[in-house]
């Protein structure tokens, strides 16, 4: 039995007491933002009665593609029969993801715990007939990964949700029917309190803000209801100006993000969820570029998989999983305690830099032919390794003239029998932290 709305408003209001969000300082933040920094992939997890395999998540009929009694026909098929959360929990943890996000929630509205403050849900809507959350955030915890939960603020079927078709009338207006908006506030309140209060995660996703305004969410409210028990929490940007990071979507930034902590979600294939006849499936080796690509601007990859409705994890899914923890366990050097690196057009290939400025990292897609060449290093090199094996390869350095502003060019050996079947890692370890010259280069005026 659901706790009926009278109650939803008692526990909305009692959010507001929280600190306020600008208590914390810039070290504080950066303090509380550490393990996002260093995570560099995420697992995103996709999964609800859309799992079916037959329609988009929640938009099949918000778009009108199918209507929407079809969609919610959908539940019946949700069995979880095969759901096995520590088997997800190890598989995610193999794949070297630091981090993992669940939807709670889409923007359906149907929810994978036992809320107590909606009236649909896994536990007594569909065949599955319990609470998904708590035994996946449960096994999460036993690998090591930090927890994040999905949630999305629309909840596009409920009565008292504005909204519902994308070229279809809206119920109403919030601005004439305050009272409306209201009680669907208080519920977004409630069920956010309850997930806060019963899991406490690491991380939260949310989605769907752009429908409303930040005042309409209360977006601020909503964050400091959360950090008033959870104060170490980390929140996604899609809550209206008050969260940490930025999330990019489906391509890796062409340059760095302006924020400082940013996140691409991306898909394996074309879809979010599972669908039945989706096999376009992206090669490993292109989505490790992806990867690289993001930990090269300072950013983290979250990789979406999608059980099917019965809890089982499609096999190419899997196997791309175990692919990514075979290289990233090879090159966790390369990839966990390392920064943006250096700008386009010094190396072929993408860069980080060691958070000591000390170790320049060169990542290649590629085979090289001959040697790969590195242009603008004023840092002298003290050695060169293959990442993973720590073989030191044979470097010159060419027109290294000491009274020249501008340096010598570095040319670096990489036979064929050191290459990674995906991607090679090479760390050019330095005496002094990086120095580079970014000049168009110079006129000979002096010569000894």
């Amino acid at each position: 039995m659901k706790v009926g709305n009278i109650f939803l408003t008692a526990l909305a209001l009692s959010s507001m007491w929280a600190l306020p969000l600008n208590a914390e300082t810039p070290e504080q933040k950066a303090e509380r933002m550490e393990w996002f920094s260093r995570a560099k992939l995420g697992i995103f997890i996709h999964w609800g009665i859309y799992s079916k395999g037959e329609t988009s998540e929640s938009w099949a009929f918000h778009n009108g593609t199918v209507s929407l009694e079809d969609y919610m026909a959908q539940k019946e098929f949700f069995t979880a029969e095969n759901y096995d959360p520590a088997y997800w929990a190890r598989l995610i943890k193999e794949s070297g993801a630091r981090y993992t996000v669940i939807t709670t929630k889409h923007h359906d509205g149907f929810a994978l715990w036992d809320t107590k403050a909606g009236d649909f849900d896994a536990v007594e809507d569909s065949p599955a007939g319990r609470d998904l959350i708590a035994p996946f955030a449960e096994q999460v915890r036993k690998q090591g990964l930090k927890l994040g939960l999905y949630f999305s603020l629309i909840d596009w079927p409920r009565e008292d949700y504005p909204n519902i078709y994308r070229n279809g009338p809206a119920k109403y207006d919030i601005k004439k029917d305050p009272k409306r908006w209201q009680h669907f506030v208080d519920f977004n309140f409630a069920q956010l309190r309850e997930l806060n209060d019963t899991w406490k995660p690491d991380l939260y996703w949310f989605d769907g803000d752009w429908e409303q305004t930040a005042e309409d969410w209360k977006a601020k409210e909503i964050v400091e209801m959360l950090r008033e028990t959870n104060p170490g929490v980390v929140i996604n940007s899609r809550i209206q100006g008050y969260g940490d990071y930025a999330t990019p979507e489906l391509g890796v930034p062409v340059t760095r993000p302006e924020s400082q902590w940013w996140e691409t979600c991306m898909t394996m294939n074309d879809s979010w969820g599972y669908r039945i006849g989706d096999t376009d499936y992206k090669s490993e080796m292109v989505l490790l570029r992806m990867l690289v690509d993001c930990i090269s601007l300072g950013g983290n990859l979250l990789l979406d998989i999608s059980p099917m409705a019965d809890g089982t994890i499609p096999q190419r899914q899997v196997e791309i999983l175990k692919e990514f923890g075979r290289w990233t366990s090879k090159h966790a050097e390369a990839i966990y305690d390392t920064k943006a690196g250096i700008p386009a057009g010094h190396v072929q290939g993408y860069t980080s830099l060691s958070l000591d400025n000390k170790t320049l990292y060169i990542y290649l897609p590629y085979t090289p032919n001959e040697s790969i060449e590195l242009k603008g290093l004023k840092s002298r090199i003290r050695d060169v390794r293959v990442v993973g094996s720590n073989t030191e390869l044979d470097w010159v350095r060419y027109n290294d003239i000491s009274w020249s502003e501008v340096p010598g060019v570095c040319y670096i050996d990489v036979p064929e029998d050191v290459l990674d079947d995906k991607i090679t890692v090479i760390a050019v370890d330095l005496e002094t932290p990086l120095e580079l010259y970014r000049g168009a280069g110079q006129v000979i005026s002096f010569n000894e």
